[in-house]
């Protein structure tokens, strides 16, 4: 008998697995970004949040055949695509067979301040008096207009001390581009001795080590939130072997901060003469700008004062490079900066390495805050001594205060070093609002941690309210009153943080819900309280998880009779 060898057909697929790319949409993305193929410069990994609001801004929303389209352009895996996209606020990306958002999109800011303001309401009745199949009204974390709380951005407008009326005839006229901004152009700033630093430095008239001395002299610190001395973290930097970069955070997403906006739109020729002194200092070969895209009518002015700039050839075309932020309040943290702007989701690196010594692009970089190289140019041309000489109760040099809630004159107040709440609110905001008496305030933002008004003379700086569990961080100061509930601001602000946790540790991501839900009890339970946040301060790698949980316990220390009068239980 014989057996007969029957050897298996192999099967083999026509197209590769996964959804196909569609050829049109490929040919729709050359047109609107340029073909790569000719400019391989264009598919750089780097851009691709740069590609992706691009999108976003002509299409209304990321439809998956475009981010396939994408994929294939950059030459990135569909997964790498579609985990930036959705990793941001901003990015809509509508999955096969959904349907698009609405071309209208009315965004109500949540703060504690807009908060305070009465958003909440506003937002209810924008929801109640709209059309959803044309208009959709979304909640929105801060967005750094705290002192003209309630704001509303209406597509890329905001409306400041909004109402439902004002919002209504913005959605009926379509006006719904940033509002204009009237800014120095360079010219004028030249005339007051501008770029006269930057002249002297790179013609070797200021030396880096003079420089860094007077910064010194100055105690200039970073005015971001941490504080390091300036002069200290361009020695790090420049110890570490080139080529290096300079990035410039202006991604100031904590509530209650507004005072980087101010000074960019006032003076930005300011600003970027010290970044670029800060560049010059540490030889980077790049200078790089994120900046929040809650600022969208900064994001022009930027552009066109850099353009001055290359005008009048005081910096090579291309060196300065603006990037965009997309929605997460993670991305102020240096090193989920630096992830963003290679063009991933914005979560913080393991450290160490420290940026200064493998941040962009693996390469050592300086990281700084607007504010803080704003003050260079001024140090150099009025002396360390000047700056240094302001200060009150001890304390040196000066501060810029975003103050906003229950005061009678919000805004960004520029006072000494030290000032304490009772000086800043008497001296320099004209005292409380009619009716309202002080109850407490946060001195730092959300995660600086919460104080009550028996602690109002504590001179407000760094390093001098860390005995109570708090820090200045960004100089964000909200007042509230006797008349707001505890309970809601409480909430307000852990809402937040469970929000824009990146979900990269568990301690955060968790931590940030379980709290939230313990606080929406009708009896809290201190304890558990005190227990989740340890966990979370001791194991949550960035400062998002390790802040989040104090405002809490700076309740649970100091307001126990505020929350039993507004007839609230606290157990333990």
């Amino acid at each position: 008998m014989t057996v007969q060898t029957l050897t298996p057909k192999r099967r083999f697929r026509g197209t590769p697995r996964g959804r196909e790319l569609e050829a049109d949409r490929l040919h729709e993305l050359r047109a609107l970004l340029g073909d790569e193929r000719e400019h391989p410069e264009l598919a750089r990994r780097d851009l691709l949040i740069e590609h992706l609001h691009a999108l976003q801004d002509t299409r209304g929303h990321l439809a998956l055949p475009m981010l396939r389209a994408l994929a294939a352009y950059m030459n990135l895996p569909m997964a790498a695509v579609y985990e930036t996209a959705t990793f941001y606020a901003h990015f809509d990306v509508i999955a096969d067979g959904e349907t698009p958002p609405p071309a209208m999109t009315v965004r109500v800011c949540d703060s504690l301040s807009c908060q305070l303001a009465g958003a909440e309401a506003l937002k209810q009745a924008l929801a109640a008096g709209t059309d959803p199949k044309a208009v959709r009204v979304l909640r929105a974390p801060c967005m750094g207009r705290c002192d003209m709380a309630p704001v509303v951005e209406v597509g890329h407008r905001h409306l400041l001390h909004a109402t439902r009326e004002a919002v209504e005839a913005v959605i009926d006229t379509g006006h719904v581009h940033p509002e204009a901004i009237d800014w120095q152009k360079l010219e004028d700033y030249r005339c007051e001795g501008g770029y006269e630093l930057l002249a002297q430095c790179r013609a070797g008239e200021v030396t880096v080590e003079a420089l860094m001395g007077e910064l010194e002299r100055a105690n200039l610190r970073g005015l971001g939130g941490a504080g390091f001395p300036t002069f200290r973290k361009w020695h790090f930097v420049r110890q570490a072997p080139g080529p290096r970069y300079c990035a410039i955070n202006a991604d100031e997403g904590e509530p209650g901060t507004f005072k980087d906006r101010y000074y960019l739109e006032h003076s930005p020729h300011r600003f970027l003469e010290g970044a670029l002194v800060s560049a010059w200092a540490v030889e980077a070969c790049a200078l790089y700008i994120y900046l929040r895209d809650e600022y969208p009518g900064l994001h022009r002015v930027l552009h066109e004062a850099i353009a001055e700039l290359e005008a009048a050839e005081l910096v090579a075309p291309g060196y300065v490079v603006m990037r965009r932020g997309a929605g997460a309040y993670i991305c102020g943290e240096e090193s989920a900066m630096i992830e963003s702007l290679e063009g991933k989701p914005g979560k913080p690196r393991h450290r160490p390495p420290y940026v200064a010594q493998k941040g962009l692009f693996d390469r050592p970089t300086l990281v700084n805050n607007v504010e803080t190289v704003y003050w260079i140019p001024l140090i150099h041309q009025r002396g360390a001594d000047w700056f240094s000489g302001q200060g009150r109760h001890g304390r040196q040099g000066l501060r810029s205060f975003s103050v906003s809630g229950r005061v009678r004159r919000p805004g960004v107040h520029l006072a000494p070093a030290g000032i304490t709440l009772t000086e800043l609110i008497e001296e320099y905001c004209d005292g409380m609002q009619e009716g309202h008496t002080l109850a407490g305030y946060l001195p730092g933002g959300a995660s600086g941690g919460i104080l009550p008004a028996s602690k109002a003379d504590i001179p407000l700086d760094f390093d001098t309210l860390q005995a109570e569990g708090c820090f200045i961080g960004s100089a964000a100061v909200v007042v509230f009153s006797d008349q707001d509930d505890l309970r809601a601001v409480a909430t307000n602000l852990l809402a937040f943080f469970a929000d824009e946790s990146c979900g990269q540790c568990t301690p955060c991501r968790v931590g940030t819900e379980k709290m939230l839900t313990l606080l929406e009890r009708e009896v809290w339970d201190a304890e558990a309280l005190r227990r989740l946040a340890t966990v979370m301060m001791d194991a949550s790698i960035c400062g998002l998880g390790q802040a989040a949980p104090n405002p809490v316990l700076g309740l649970l220390k100091d307001f126990r009779d505020g929350l039993a009068a507004q007839n609230l239980i606290v157990k333990g």
